[in-house]
């Protein structure tokens, strides 16, 4: 059984779904989560989970992205990308300076309305299924992060600028080039997608599907998963004494004098979490230490 994570590149036309059934077939598990879909016209980094590291799916899901996209100026679609039909064409009279004042707008947290074409629940409905019946409801704007957002080329005859765009999770970016278009008042979508990191996920180290059927069929695909607890490698480090491995395969609470090594251990406060090793080096879980209670409590275990 294989337990993991491997980083997938996602190719164009594809869904995230569609990763995650063919990876089922390749790899012959059925234990196999994706973290974080991305449109079928976007590519890039899809980390993808294997058995018991599908626990891992929801922190993954939570680390920031960076994503280079690039933005057609003139035109406004009822998708925000150029997938969808267009609602407004307008003359683009704006230059480079004035597109960079419209973008630092965007950085730093700004409140967000989620796309109707979007898997955002609203009463228990997806979006996009009540667009897709061309109905439109109110949406409730969120808070995301946008740290930073680098002009990579603008071209004036083509009215198209190419952005990279840190940012945090639950960020859709075609609704951010939407925004920025808003802005400079000749309207914008999303001509093209590509997410180039996931937390320390990155497309230099991104698989394709059919590289990851001939490294399983050499035999050799154990060299491009990334262990669980590689993930969580910027916490500190606990190792248990022997005779308090029971505790943490029981997933019980312990002390640190239950440890017999702990790493940045001056450092460590109530609610920091460590990642947790039985007194073998076997990876048992994440803990939380309670300041309160002055003992580590189980967090997400793995064993």
């Amino acid at each position: 059984m294989i337990d993991g994570i491997i980083n997938i590149y996602k190719e164009k036309g594809y869904t995230s779904h569609d990763v995650v059934a063919k990876m089922r077939g390749i790899l012959k598990i059925k234990k196999i989560g994706h973290t974080g879909t991305l449109d079928p016209e976007a590519e890039g980094v899809l980390p993808v989970c294997i058995g018991k590291a599908t626990k891992v799916v929801d922190l993954i899901v939570d680390k920031d992205k960076t994503y280079e996209a690039v933005m057609k100026l003139g035109i406004v679609t009822d998708t925000q990308d150029m997938t969808g039909n267009v609602l407004k064409e307008a003359s683009v009279n704006v230059d480079l300076q004035q597109i960079k004042e419209a973008v630092e707008r965007f950085i730093g947290g700004y409140d967000q309305i989620p796309p109707m074409y979007s898997a955002v629940k609203v009463n228990g409905k997806k979006l996009y299924e009540l667009a897709r019946q061309g109905k439109e409801i109110e949406r409730s704007s969120r808070k995301v992060m946008i740290y930073n957002i680098e002009i990579l080329k603008f071209d004036p005859d083509e009215h198209e600028v190419r952005l990279r765009v840190d940012c945090g999770k639950g960020t859709y970016i075609r609704t951010l080039l939407h925004d920025i278009g808003e802005i400079l008042g000749c309207g914008g979508v999303m001509k093209t997608l590509l997410r180039t990191r996931v937390g320390n996920f990155d497309i230099s180290g991104s698989l394709y599907l059919s590289e990851v059927e001939e490294y399983v069929r050499s035999g050799t695909i154990g060299g491009h998963i990334v262990s669980v607890d590689e993930i969580f490698s910027s916490y500190p480090k606990a190792v248990m004494s022997s005779k308090y491995d029971k505790l943490v395969y029981n997933g019980n609470a312990f002390f640190k004098r239950n440890l017999d090594f702990l790493s940045d251990q001056d450092t460590i406060s109530g609610g920091a979490l460590v990642r947790v090793y039985d007194s073998r080096g076997v990876f048992v879980g994440i803990y939380r230490f309670d300041a309160d209670l002055s003992k580590f409590v189980a967090y997400k275990m793995f064993l």
